[in-house]
């Protein structure tokens, strides 16, 4: 169904009409196609940015509804067929592109990054996807991230306020999210500002369970600033083959006003040493972005 046609149906009969599709496509997992590779966010980090960018590649296939299906982190009970029911079938996903050319499928959830347990489920589930992650200014993630939340009503306090809250917010649910596969922690997902920054610890959890050289890191100022050459790395890493006349957007930017300056040095003070951490862990074959260095100064 053609996107225009797609916003002129009922929303109720959308939902009904996907989960249809799911469950017929469930039925048939077997014939249906699996990533290979997962842009595991971070979330307000320029993903739906990059997602678009992807979506304009003739050999990139993605899921029949959503960008993110949210199975590793949201939606793991439901199980594997539920999940491939999202997905084409092989054979839809061959005339999707070109002739002769190999299909490249994909999703894009901003929340699995930062989920305790995303990663040993995808490991086991999919050991040989490749992982893409999008990297922001965590200072500046952070405030996006808070205004996005109060723009959606998911937020009621001043970002400083949200900042003092967050450990208490946070506290134990973790432990509730490991005893119940299906409790979705409300707080965890909607209210994470510093955690989902502290990138280094984020990926030396997906380390454990994904060798490095199957995960590819960005920083999303250069996608903005350097988009050709930065999508030319991220090709290359995909195997996508080259593509001319690609078009690159800035999606989900929000306008916002200005942070507070003691608010912006706290935060930068915080993310000082965990930006040092990040540079050493990714080496020096990572295109560090400025924020990033400037924290590895200020850690040393």
């Amino acid at each position: 169904m053609a996107p225009s046609l797609r916003k002129s149906v009922p929303a109720p009969l959308q939902r009904a009409g996907r989960r249809l599709y799911v469950a017929g496509g469930a039925a048939t997992s077997a014939l249906r196609v699996r990533p290979d590779f997962i842009m595991i966010g971070a979330s307000r980090g320029g993903t739906t940015s990059l997602f678009r960018a992807l979506m304009e590649h003739p050999d990139v296939v993605r899921p029949t509804f959503h960008k993110g299906i949210n199975y590793f982190d949201l939606s793991y009970f439901r199980g594997p067929a539920w999940y491939a029911g999202h997905f084409p079938t092989r054979a839809a996903a061959r005339h999707r592109v070109p002739a002769g050319h190999q299909p490249h499928v994909f999703e894009a959830s901003g929340y699995y990054m930062f989920h305790p347990f995303a990663p040993e489920r995808m490991a086991r589930e999919l050991p040989d996807v490749k992982l893409v992650a999008m990297l922001r200014d965590p200072v500046e993630r952070a405030y996006s991230a808070y205004q996005h939340e109060l723009s959606r009503g998911f937020e009621h306090e001043t970002f400083e306020r949200a900042l003092d809250l967050e450990p208490e917010r946070l506290a134990g649910e973790v432990a509730l999210m490991r005893r119940d596969p299906a409790y979705e922690s409300f707080s965890h997902r909607h209210h994470s500002y510093v955690g989902r920054g502290e990138y280094a610890v984020l990926l030396e959890r997906w380390f454990e369970h994904f060798p490095a050289e199957q995960v590819h890191v960005l920083g999303s100022e250069l996608f903005f600033t350097e988009p050709e050459q930065t999508f030319a790395d991220l090709a290359a890493f995909l195997g996508l083959p080259p593509h001319e006349g690609m078009h690159f957007k800035r999606y989900n930017a929000e306008p916002r006003s200005g942070m507070d300056p003691a608010t912006m040095a706290r935060l930068d003070a915080h993310f000082a040493s965990h930006n040092a951490r990040l540079v050493a862990l990714l080496g020096d074959a990572w295109r560090a972005p400025g924020w990033a260095t400037l924290g590895a100064d200020a850690g040393r």
